[in-house]
């Protein structure tokens, strides 16, 4: 801990009309032993008591606590790409982001900074709402473009797994990272957004999942308990992006020379007949609305993946020039 300043991480919290959780966070935050440098909590446009809530954290929070209300909804990517974005120009030397439907351990942040040392992107793990292990698919299968679904759940004595994604709720990472890949594409919208920053930063910096509990979920999530697994219940709205934004991960993989046609292609698939079981065995029930949106992402998806003027996001910081 002696090389890590908790005073210079910055807590980013992405919250959308529900003031009752982001209420919990920020409780969670006040005890906090360290606490964070700054809090920044942004706002997608809530239509609900939202401001209020955050003003009422004021005096506690004092100067830590930055707040931003977006002009509209962008999203958890806009979200979390205007929260990057602010973090980093308060000059954060570690981000944390997370949405507004966890908690914070009390020791979260002294958890995270003890492997600053040897990481600079982090992904701590966290408890399920009844308390319970919650199991997050670090590996990402690259030519697939999909989580690989029985990596590991277990920890050896290294106390971490070395991983390539990512998840906004909970990623840690280092402001030098975060120069070198840019800022989360807010153009995702929702879903693989994260996967595909985490995956960013595996490339230019070692990534792990450290075993370390630092935040507990909020908000119960139907689920089909596989017994390893879970299946989380999803939305028409999610549904939607999962299969449209395959075509923005098209375009990054591409970018980087990590463009397999004929395996995209199949992860696509596997993919869709995902969100197939999940509305059978999950959400019991097969509606059109299900299908209708499926359908409409899957063609928004290559429609965007055929758009040769479409490019990625920039890196904040030229890259170091080489000794020749």
């Amino acid at each position: 801990m002696s090389d890590f300043d908790p005073t210079s991480a910055t807590i980013v919290v992405v919250t959308y009309n529900r003031s009752h959780l982001l209420s919990s966070l920020l409780e969670s935050v006040v005890r906090m032993d360290p606490k964070p440098g700054h809090v920044v909590v942004i706002d997608n446009a809530s239509s609900d008591d939202t401001t209020a809530v955050v003003e009422s954290f004021r005096e506690r929070l004092g100067s830590e606590l930055v707040y931003r209300r977006l002009d509209e909804n962008t999203g958890g990517a806009g979200g979390f790409s205007a929260g990057m974005e602010t973090a980093y120009e308060l000059g954060s030397t570690w981000i944390w982001l997370m949405d507004d439907d966890v908690e914070v351990l009390p020791d979260g942040l002294a958890r995270m900074g003890a492997w600053t040392p040897r990481f600079r992107s982090i992904q701590g793990r966290r408890y399920d709402y009844d308390g319970s292990e919650f199991y997050w698919q670090y590996r990402v299968s690259v030519p697939l473009g999909i989580p690989i679904p029985f990596a590991p759940a277990d920890f050896d004595a290294s106390g971490y797994r070395d991983m390539n994604s990512g998840c906004f709720e909970g990623m840690f990472i280092h402001r030098d990272v975060v120069a070198q890949i840019g800022l989360p594409d807010p153009r995702f919208f929702i879903y693989w957004d994260d996967t595909i920053y985490g995956w960013l930063a595996s490339r230019v910096t070692p990534a792990a999942i450290v075993n370390e509990f630092v935040l507990r979920r909020t908000r119960e999530i139907k689920q089909w308990d596989m017994g390893v697994r879970h299946f989380n219940a999803s939305s028409d709205m999610y549904r939607y992006y999962i299969l449209r934004n395959r075509g923005i991960m098209r375009h990054y993989y591409a970018a980087h020379g990590a463009y397999r046609p004929v395996a995209f292609a199949i992860g696509t698939a596997a993919t869709f007949a995902k969100e197939i079981l999940r509305l059978a065995f999950v959400e019991r029930k097969i509606t059109r609305a299900g299908w209708s949106n499926l359908w409409r992402g899957l063609r928004d998806g290559r429609a965007l993946a055929r758009d040769r003027s479409w490019r990625i996001m920039q890196p904040l910081a030229p890259a170091p020039r080489g000794n020749g």
